[in-house]
């Protein structure tokens, strides 16, 4: 799994969630009892872990910032610094799989 293919993935998922206004945020993901923008969220939250733990620092909470319509840029942010932290393949295709999984619960 390679950094373009992490990449495609966050970019599949982010066009198909850009242009979601409130409503569609705060619908109910398939299959589950959370919302779309909290199944996202955690998406953020596991990507940003893997990048602290592939740079080495401590895991951080990412902040929920005021409204969901900022949750792909944030999605972009942390998949930029996983990358930018080198971690192995593996690690690599594990968010990829995350984004995957997330994209076919929305």
């Amino acid at each position: 799994m390679s950094a373009a293919e992490l990449d495609r993935a966050v970019e599949l998922l982010v066009r198909r969630v850009g242009h979601w206004q409130q409503p569609r945020w705060s619908a109910t993901a398939e299959g589950g009892n959370v919302s779309r923008a909290d199944l996202v969220h955690k998406l953020v939250q596991e990507i940003a872990n893997l990048a602290a733990d592939a740079e080495g620092g401590p895991r951080r909470e990412v902040p929920r910032l005021a409204g969901d319509l900022v949750l792909p840029d944030q999605l972009r942010v942390v998949a930029a610094d996983l990358v930018a932290a080198g971690p192995p393949e593996s690690v690599l295709a594990e968010a990829a799989t995350a984004v995957a999984r997330t994209r076919s619960a929305l």
